[in-house]
């Protein structure tokens, strides 16, 4: 499945988490996120269920709480946007310290940002736990379509060399007094977008031609390994599980 590239999010630890394959870590994290997403926005117990859910699995994975509280931060532009829905919602109103906020948009900022916030940190717990090689491999394992998962494997395996391109080419400019403060001088960053493009189409068609040569059908070779065990399955499902068990409750109580 190609080159065991790392990425920045990944943690190299040794946990129970880390060890479970990958297949069954995105299932679990995908199960989680859809009961996450389909809990009504006024449960709020619920939502701070799931956030003790998470806040285990981090322990268990050994991922530092500060480590997920600093990526998380990626979700900044979808807060800003709920602290404004407060003020421009409709509807019935309430008068906070001389401010008056909208009922409806209160429900719709807490909807985005718990809903957001918890399906954030399980998206950085997997990445946290699974490399990138791991991921595509447990994609793979699921029957996701093999065009999507080989575009991955090549992406994964090339980015490197694209990047490296990108910054040799970067520093040509720049010695030939490329300055990207004027904006006459936005042509040069044109062409050498083109030229980038066209260096990786030519290496992706010798790429190709190589692997044609070597019996390549349509499908890249997989590792040998055993697939996910009864055991690993019913480990996994324990959050999806717990997740779906607090929220039934949260509705019915």
């Amino acid at each position: 499945m190609g080159a065991g590239h790392a990425h920045p999010l990944h943690l190299d630890h040794d946990s129970v988490v880390h060890r479970l394959p990958p297949q069954v870590k995105i299932v679990a994290t995908l199960l989680y996120t859809i009961v996450v997403v389909v809990t009504p926005r006024t449960e709020f117990a619920a939502f701070a269920g799931y956030a003790v859910l998470v806040a285990v699995v981090a322990v268990l994975a050994r991922v530092p709480a500060r480590w997920l509280a600093k990526r998380a931060t990626i979700e900044l532009p979808f807060v800003l946007l709920a602290v404004a829905l407060p003020f421009a919602g409709h509807g019935e109103r309430v008068t906070w310290l001389g401010m008056s906020l909208s009922v409806d948009g209160l429900y719709g900022a807490w909807n985005i940002f718990a809903k957001g916030t918890l399906g954030v940190l399980a998206s950085l717990l997997l990445a946290a736990t699974t490399t990138m090689r791991d991921l595509i491999l447990g994609l793979d394992r699921l029957r996701c379509p093999r065009v999507f998962t080989q575009i991955a494997t090549f992406m994964l395996r090339y980015m490197d060399i694209l990047a490296d391109d990108a910054r040799r080419m970067r520093i040509a400019r720049l010695s030939r007094g490329y300055d990207p403060r004027f904006l006459w001088q936005v042509k040069a960053f044109a062409v050498s977008l083109g030229a980038l493009f066209l260096r990786a189409f030519e290496r992706g068609e010798r790429v190709y031609l190589a692997m044609v040569s070597r019996g390549y059908a349509g499908r890249l070779p997989a590792p040998d390994g055993a697939g996910a065990t009864t055991g690993q399955w019913v480990a996994s499902a324990a959050l999806p599980a717990a997740a779906a068990c607090i929220g039934v409750a949260a509705v019915l109580r």
